[in-house]
């Protein structure tokens, strides 16, 4: 660095454009909403740190030398690279940058469209989404731990330091094949589950541990012939003939499939409460809000689309995004 670097600022370099451009201490002074005598004094102390005289004055007029129309321009210079860097700045600040850590239920991770996930992409460049998926207790240390930012999981049964906002309840069905005797049924009683051979998520799945809840509750015995953990696994399972499947609606086979079918669970009805979790206490970064944003806006329109179909979800009220 020059050993020789005056210490001037911003409000010194629009004093001396204003007294170059008005040639007049008295119309730059206005000009600036500052008195007169405090401009005088703010343009001497240019002068002394720099060494150089930038203005002559006489009871007449006011002129520029050329010192002072070198500095003046340097200063014009000066201000608007000033101008653009801080405008730079405040843009990079208003676009989220970093990475974003998303957990979420394996049962639930199509809940948040690839759709959004793209558009957001799109609009914030800068930022990286990583998801892990897993069970409903790997998920919930994520978002403890930090590891993840925020998850997608069942709220029902949370602790209170974790903060939620709610996306609707997911109904429980059976899934079975097309050709099966309860096919022709619009919805399954639980205690048609008596010793039925069944498939299903991990006992540790909040899954599992709801439906084996209610059977419990019913007093009724549940059977079960192989575990798996994701949905395609229990489809193929249950195609074969291993045994009826008992999945969240999110997870169920589409209308057009052929090979299995879904009915809805009746007598009791059993659904558990879904959405959005992030530990109470802590901040989440600008760009996880920003994604919460595009996430909570996207489903809330395609709940309120005519074509939602059965998989449309009655929303509750958005919680704030920081707690």
């Amino acid at each position: 660095m020059p050993d020789f670097f005056p210490d001037l600022h911003s409000r010194q370099l629009r004093a001396v454009l204003a007294v170059a451009e008005y040639r007049s201490f008295v119309a730059a002074a206005a000009a600036l909403k500052v008195s007169q005598p405090a401009l005088t004094r703010t343009i001497k102390q240019v002068e002394a740190k720099l060494g150089v005289l930038l203005f002559t004055r006489s009871t007449r007029e006011v002129a520029i030398t050329d010192a002072g129309k070198e500095f003046a321009a340097l200063a014009e210079r000066l201000l608007n690279d000033l101008k653009i860097g801080v405008e730079s700045v405040r843009e990079r600040e208003r676009e989220p940058r970093g990475q974003i850590i998303l957990a979420s239920v394996i049962s639930l991770a199509n809940l948040v469209p690839p759709s959004l996930i793209a558009g957001f992409a799109r609009r914030f460049g800068g930022v990286e989404i990583h998801f892990r998926e897993g069970l409903q207790g790997s998920v919930r240390d994520d978002v403890r731990s930090g590891v993840a930012d925020f998850g997608v999981c069942y709220i029902d049964r949370l602790p209170p330091a974790f903060a939620t906002e709610r996306l609707g309840a997911e109904r429980y069905h059976v899934v079975l094949p097309a050709n099966h005797p309860l096919a022709a049924q619009r919805e399954i009683r639980l205690r048609t589950l008596n010793d039925v051979a069944l498939v299903s998520l991990p006992a540790e799945s909040r899954s599992r541990q709801l439906i084996d809840g209610a059977a419990v509750a019913a007093g009724i015995k549940l059977h079960y012939a192989a575990t798996a953990n994701r949905a395609p696994t229990l489809y193929s399972l249950v195609s074969n003939g291993v045994g009826l499947a008992v999945l969240a609606e999110s997870e169920c086979p589409r209308r057009n499939d052929e090979t299995v079918v879904s009915r809805p669970i009746a007598d009791p009805h059993i659904s558990a409460e879904i959405g959005l979790v992030w530990l109470r206490e802590r901040e989440l970064s600008p760009a996880a809000v920003s994604l919460l944003a595009v996430i909570r806006k996207g489903l809330m329109e395609a709940a309120a689309r005519p074509d939602a179909g059965r998989r449309r979800r009655r929303r509750a009220k958005p919680a704030p995004t920081r707690r």
